[in-house]
C-alpha cells in the first residue's frame, strides 16, 4: 500500500518544477517559475520554511543537494543561463558560487558521487554539458563538453561510484579503480554515456537510441556492486525505458519498455535501493514501478498529485522513509 504521508504548501507563486529531499530526509528543497528556491524543514510531518533563496532571474528548473560530508550545499539551475551553488553557514543560506558559462537555459544539475569530491554536472539548451569541480578556497574549475547534444541537453545523471560486479569478486585490500561516468539525455532523442579519460578529458562512450522524441530525464540507478548496471529514461514520446548492461566493459546496453504513457513523461527517480522507480508525467500523476520475478515491470501504486504539479522524487523520498 502506498500513501501520501505529507503535503507541503510551498507558497510558490507559480509552477513547481522540482522538489528534492536532502540526504537525511529532513529537508525539502523546491524551485519554481517564480524564480525562487525554497528550503523547508519537514521533520515529523511539519513544514517550516528555512530559506527563500532569490538570485535567479528566470524560472528555476532543478535543484540538487550535495553530500552532507561537504556541508549543507544546494545547487540550482535556471532559464536565466545560470547555475547557483548555495551554502548554509551558521544557519544562514547564501550564494556561494555562480556559474554563468552557458549561452542558454540550464536544465539539469547533478552532483557526482561524494567519493570523487565536489563535482557538479550541468546540462544546457546550448547543447553543452559543463562540469564544475571544487578545488578549495572558494574556487571552482570548469570543464565543458561542447555539442554534447544537438539542440540541447535536458538531463544529467551520474553513475554510482561502484564497480559493477565488485560485490561478487572484490580483490582484497585493493582500492577499486573508479572510472567517473555519467549519462545525459537530449533534444536529439538520444541518451549518451560519458566517461573521464586518464588525461581528465571527457569522452562519449555510448549512444543509446530508442526514444522517438526529446529525452526529458535520465536516472542511473544506485548500485551495491551487482554485475548489472541500470539506467531509466523518459521522453516527450510518453515512453519510459529501462536500460541494462551486463558486460563488464559497459558496451552493450539493452532497452526494455517499462510503459507507454498517454502524455509526456518529465521525471524518473530511483529509490535508494534501486528496486522502485518513480515516474512523473504530464498526466499529473506519480506512479511507482517495481520489477517482478519474471523481469516484467509492474505498477505498484498510483498517486494522484492533486492540483499542484511536483516531481517524482518527493514521492520517492517519502517512500524511502516509510
Amino acid at each position: 500500500m502506498v500513501s501520501v504521508i505529507n503535503t507541503v504548501d510551498t507558497s510558490h507563486e507559480d509552477m513547481i518544477h522540482d522538489a528534492q529531499m536532502d540526504y537525511y530526509g529532513t529537508r525539502l528543497a523546491t524551485c519554481s517559475s517564480d524564480r525562487s528556491v525554497k528550503i523547508f524543514d519537514v521533520r515529523n510531518g511539519g513544514q517550516i520554511l528555512i530559506a527563500d533563496l532569490r538570485g535567479h532571474e528566470g524560472p528555476v528548473w532543478q535543484v540538487a543537494w550535495a553530500h552532507p560530508m561537504y556541508g549543507n550545499i544546494l545547487a540550482s539551475c535556471s532559464y536565466d543561463r545560470k547555475v547557483i551553488i548555495w551554502r548554509e553557514e551558521n544557519g544562514t543560506w547564501e550564494k556561494s558560487h555562480e556559474h554563468a558559462g552557458h549561452d542558454s537555459s540550464v536544465n539539469s544539475v547533478c552532483w557526482a558521487p561524494h567519493d570523487y569530491g565536489l563535482i557538479l554536472a550541468c546540462g544546457s539548451s546550448d547543447g553543452a554539458i559543463s562540469l564544475l569541480t571544487y578545488t578549495g578556497e572558494g574556487q571552482w574549475e570548469v570543464k565543458k563538453i561542447n555539442n554534447a547534444h544537438t539542440i540541447g541537453c535536458n538531463a544529467v545523471s551520474w553513475a554510482p561510484a561502484v564497480v559493477p560486479g565488485s560485490l561478487i569478486d572484490q580483490p582484497s585490500g585493493q582500492k577499486p579503480n573508479y572510472i567517473k561516468k555519467f549519462a545525459s539525455g537530449g533534444c536529439d532523442n538520444l541518451i549518451k554515456l560519458w566517461k573521464e579519460e586518464e588525461d581528465g578529458q571527457w569522452k562519449e562512450e555510448q549512444k543509446l537510441e530508442a526514444h522517438s522524441d526529446w529525452v526529458r530525464d535520465v536516472a542511473w540507478a544506485p548500485s551495491i556492486g551487482l554485475p548489472t548496471s541500470t539506467i531509466a529514461s523518459c521522453s516527450q514520446d510518453g515512453r519510459v525505458f529501462i536500460w541494462t548492461c551486463d558486460d563488464a566493459s559497459g558496451n552493450t546496453w539493452s532497452p526494455k519498455l517499462l510503459h507507454k504513457f498517454n502524455d509526456v513523461v518529465w521525471h524518473v527517480s530511483w529509490s535508494i535501493t534501486a528496486n522502485i522507480l518513480a515516474v512523473s508525467g504530464g498526466d499529473n500523476k506519480v506512479t511507482l514501478w517495481k520489477e517482478s520475478v519474471d523481469g516484467q515491470w509492474v505498477c505498484i501504486s498510483d498517486v494522484n498529485k492533486g492540483q499542484g504539479s511536483m516531481s517524482a522524487s518527493v514521492t520517492e523520498g517519502q517512500q524511502n522513509e516509510q
